[in-house]
């Protein structure tokens, strides 16, 4: 038995043991307790949870987040989302292969049901993400009479999967700390709050003209909220991208990928490559080091990345390669992926002939963008219900921007309610601005030219919303302005009291880009101290390292003088120091950690490259081509509607989730504003949910 589990992880701490037993297909595995049945079958070493109906290609995870349909299958004779769904001891799960034998049902003389449970709340927060917490601390703080709601059994939204530490504000919202301890703090402010009510694994289903909102509450009973106002704090969902190869096992987005490696500690893959550069990529793949599986590449197909600078660097110090004016072109694979063909673009970001490269892999990871989830957003606009947005939901921006743009929502909805009894500050605009600001332009690094004492090197030289340096210093070198803390750090090197080499601007760097450099011992060498987030366990004093700048370019190999950890920072960081050349001290930023891949032969059909890419599939559930729905375009099609009467996109089970706004994706790219294309409604209910849970059913009732 193969079991794909992660045994050791420099920040992740999980002493649970698979010990629930559950079937599948009549082989007897084992999860954890709590386990979703999808992470229980990729730790056991299962990829493939069915087979489509239409053509019979095989099914795995792709969004692990209840948005897709992909990882249904039939656990104890029912289908279900392996995702959403965690094992019981026992459970007999089978493949989603196609209609489920239905039981011998006895006719029903009376159907046994009971009223729909009814609650009434001054607000009902849908999302228990970072946006949707710091409402809710406000709105409690307030006295305001709240129901909070979310789909999973942990609040914290994203920031369960995020082991970084958070850039942004020390001050405002934890900058310096991770993610999943952002979470935890956020979650214990609330729960002090009688005012505000909680409810994990509770889903959102529809929002109806007499403003009610209806729950799918604990996995179990269907209950209607009636609330005076309605915040979406709901977050986003990832964009798909069309290729061919794009619906194989093994291709991942970015949010799937996280939730395996850093909220079930599962390795669902030994060989990564990445498509988009932004931020959330870029973070994934160093992720994906960390919990030990190789990063072959990433691609993104702008001229630069989008996301922060810093998290690059991780990557190319990594030795990951990273190719930019590139796109992904096609996936290969029998019954998972097995290799990916990648290209360079031009301008219009077409593949250009002749460049394509081969890279061996398992899993692509898509990390090509957000949408916002905003369904309900506009159904409560459509019935009159008062309705605020927050974080993602409103407008897409890092995590510590949701922070803070749930605390001025929950401000002003405790105003509107009359229950406000400080104003709002006029600062915390300014600050939300500044939070979900752009990454600035790249400088020159900031190298001084002392030789020497010790003192810090900045390696970041992008203009980011971050400060924790600055605030850790004993001696209050480093300088961060405060009323614009994009602004790159400054270090004083010629104070009177200088550097004392506690290492706490190392260990605190949410870039990992701040390293030491100490001159004191006055031979022809240098000790470097830099920071290490890897499983501490693979070094060791006395081992040989091969270090690298900023931009991956290797600067020889060193040996490991010391490593330690420093207190109040010690949860992941490790320092570890090397004594090196004097003239390359100040351009050490890190240490290759993988092989660096290279390209495998590869001959591309390039006469029909149009015809390849209609080979792409838009819409997964009924297996809708770009080059089905490319033709009603191109034949005068401009109503969303027609190409669902004759295609079926949109259709199937994830309700258009992903495929809508491919589509209009495509209309725009063949120069079709959408203000000429007619969209379809999306109408509730917006999640899928049992027929017996939605009419209130009891087991005598369904079973007569």
């Amino acid at each position: 038995m193969t079991e794909n589990r992660i045994k050791a992880h420099p920040i992740l701490i999980d002493d649970s043991v698979a010990d629930i037993p559950f079937y599948w297909q009549d082989q007897t595995f084992l999860a954890k307790e709590g386990e979703m049945i999808s992470s229980a079958l990729m730790a056991n070493g299962v990829t493939i949870f069915g087979h489509h109906p239409k053509d019979h290609s095989p099914q795995g995870i792709f969004c692990a987040n209840g948005q897709c349909s992909q990882c249904m299958v039939i656990a104890d004779s029912l289908p279900v989302k392996a995702c959403m769904t965690a094992v019981k001891r026992g459970m007999r799960v089978f493949p989603a292969e196609g209609l489920p034998k239905l039981p011998d049902v006895q006719p029903l003389n009376v159907p046994a049901n009971h009223p729909t449970p009814k609650y009434d709340a001054e607000v009902l927060i849908i999302g228990g993400g970072p946006a949707g917490l710091s409402a809710a601390i406000e709105l409690g703080q307030a006295g305001v009479s709240t129901i909070l709601i979310d789909d999973k059994a942990h609040l914290g939204g994203k920031l369960v999967l995020q082991t970084h530490r958070f850039f942004g504000s020390s001050e405002a919202v934890y900058a310096g700390t991770r993610g999943i301890d952002i979470a935890k703090k956020l979650e214990a402010a609330l729960r002090q709050y009688d005012s505000v009510e909680i409810w994990e694994n509770s889903t959102a289903v529809a929002v109806f003209e007499d403003k009610s909102i209806g729950v799918y509450q604990g996995g179990k009973d269907y209950v209607l909220v009636h609330p005076e106002m309605l915040l979406m704090a709901t977050g986003a969902r990832e964009k798909s991208l069309a290729f061919p190869g794009n619906t194989l096992p093994g291709i991942y987005g970015a949010g799937a990928f996280q939730t395996l490696v850093n909220r079930d500690l599962v390795r669902p893959c030994e060989n990564l490559f990445i498509i988009g550069g932004g931020n959330v990529g870029l973070i994934a793949g160093y992720h994906a080091i960390q919990a030990g599986i190789h990063v072959c590449g990433l691609v993104e197909a702008a001229p630069e990345c989008g996301g922060y600078k810093v998290h690059k660097d991780k990557l190319v110090r990594s030795g990951v390669p990273v190719f930019t004016s590139h796109t992904i072109v096609e996936a290969f694979g029998s019954d998972h992926v097995e290799k990916v063909v990648i290209a360079r673009v031009d301008k219009n970001f077409k593949p250009i002939p002749g460049t394509e490269r081969q890279y061996d892999c398992d899993t692509v990871l898509i990390a090509v963008g957000l949408d916002p989830v905003n369904e309900f957003t506009g159904q409560a606009e459509r019935v009159g219900l008062p309705v605020f947005s927050a974080g993602d939901a409103k407008e897409i921006a890092e995590a510590s921007a949701a922070i803070f743009s749930g605390k001025i929502a929950g401000r002003k909805i405790a105003g509107f309610l009359g229950k406000l009894t400080d104003e709002i500050p006029a600062e915390w605009a300014a600050i939300e601005e500044i939070l979900k600001s752009r990454p600035g332009e790249v400088v020159d690094p900031n190298i001084p030219e002392l030789k020497e004492g010790v003192f810090p090197i900045m390696h970041c030289t992008q203009e980011i919303p971050c400060d924790p340096c600055a605030t850790v210093c004993p001696r209050h070198l480093i300088h961060v302005d405060p009323s614009d803390i994009r602004h790159l750090p400054e270090v004083d090197f010629f104070a009177e009291k200088g550097c004392i080499a506690c290492g706490r601007c190392v260990a605190v760097c949410p870039g990992l880009a701040v390293t030491l450099v100490d001159y004191r011992k006055g031979n022809e060498n240098a000790f470097v101290t830099l920071p290490f987030e890897q499983d501490p366990m693979s070094v060791a004093e006395g081992d040989e390292i091969e270090l690298t700048s900023t931009e991956g370019m290797s600067l020889g190999k060193a040996t490991i003088t010391a490593i330690k950890k420093i207190k109040g920072y010690a949860n992941g960081t490790s320092l570890l120091s090397v004594e090196v050349p004097r003239e390359i001290a100040k351009l050490v930023s890190g240490l290759r950690i993988i092989e660096t891949s290279e390209p495998t032969p590869f001959e591309f059909d390039t006469e029909h490259p149009e015809t390849l890419a209609d080979e792409a599939f838009i819409c997964r559930c009924e297996r809708v081509t770009a080059g089905e729905i490319r033709a009603l375009i191109r034949d005068g099609v401009r109503d969303i509607n027609q190409i669902k009467a004759v295609t079926k996109a949109s259709m199937g089970a994830c309700g258009g989730k992903t495929c809508l706004n491919m589509i209009k994706r495509m209309y725009l790219a063949e120069g079709i504003p959408l203000s000429e294309v007619t969209e379809t409604p999306v109408r509730p209910v917006f999640i899928e949910m049992p027929v017996r849970v939605l009419a209130n059913l009891t087991d005598e009732g369904e079973r007569a």
